[in-house]
């Protein structure tokens, strides 16, 4: 993609204060194809939280103030467990809260995201929208069961994404609008389940591999779900 950018271009990532998240700023940081790399979390300035929307327009309204071009959005936001909860084995756990959790930061979050930030992309040349998925969203690939409500948000925040693509395209026919599956990565989002067997990736190399399939993006692709390799996951 760096080829393709103007010299004022811009990138964002949020959720830059976790581990994937802090890994894809500090490449898109060292690479210095960007005039400008911003990263928004809830302790950045101005704060990003994706529970509160004004926080995430006064986002926005920042990135829109600045002289460069937005080019690159990477939503490295994320929820699998915490604040008391684990994932669900059974029907059995499943708990009103814990749902409403995991659909407002895995699913309206990053639609609130596409909704102030999506404006911002250039009408023409490449820009893209890429936030993190999971391939346990796919109802195609659903096999196991359990992990009622990450997987339905995330099966959600596709049809988000894939939602939203067609209507960008209208406006922006070299934009692109994706969703990305990292793999399982040290983080601390996924360190509970570590242990099962899983190839675990540093966010250092989950990072690399997820900015080369951005890199390689085609607008015909819009709308997409791709794993780390660059490769179509069922919906």
């Amino acid at each position: 993609m760096s080829e393709e950018l103007s010299e004022n271009a811009v990138a964002v990532v949020i959720g830059a204060g976790g581990g994937i998240g802090a890994a894809v700023l500090d490449n898109l940081r060292q690479r210095g194809s960007f005039a400008e790399v911003l990263g928004f979390g809830r302790s950045s300035e101005p704060a990003l939280d994706l529970l509160d929307e004004t926080s995430i327009e006064r986002a926005a309204q920042h990135v829109a103030a600045l002289p460069g071009e937005l080019r690159l959005l990477f939503d490295a936001s994320g929820f699998l467990h915490g604040h008391g909860f684990q994932p669900e084995k059974s029907w059995r756990d499943l708990d009103p809260a814990h749902l409403a959790h995991n659909f407002a930061v895995n699913a309206i979050g990053p639609a609130l995201l596409m909704k102030h930030f999506l404006p911002l992309l250039p009408r023409k040349g490449k820009a893209v929208f890429a936030t993190l998925s999971a391939k346990v969203g796919s109802i195609g690939d659903n096999n196991l069961g359990g992990w009622y409500g990450y997987r339905a948000s995330k099966a959600a925040l596709n049809q988000l994404v894939h939602t939203a693509a067609i209507e960008l395209k209208r406006s922006r026919p070299q934009a692109i609008c994706v969703a990305l599956h990292p793999g399982t990565v040290d983080t601390q989002l996924s360190a509970p389940f570590s242990k099962a067997g899983l190839a675990v990736r540093p966010p250092e190399e989950a990072a690399a591999d997820l900015l080369a399939v951005i890199d390689g993006l085609m607008p015909e692709q819009t709308g997409g779900f791709f794993d780390y390799r660059g490769d179509p996951l069922p919906w």
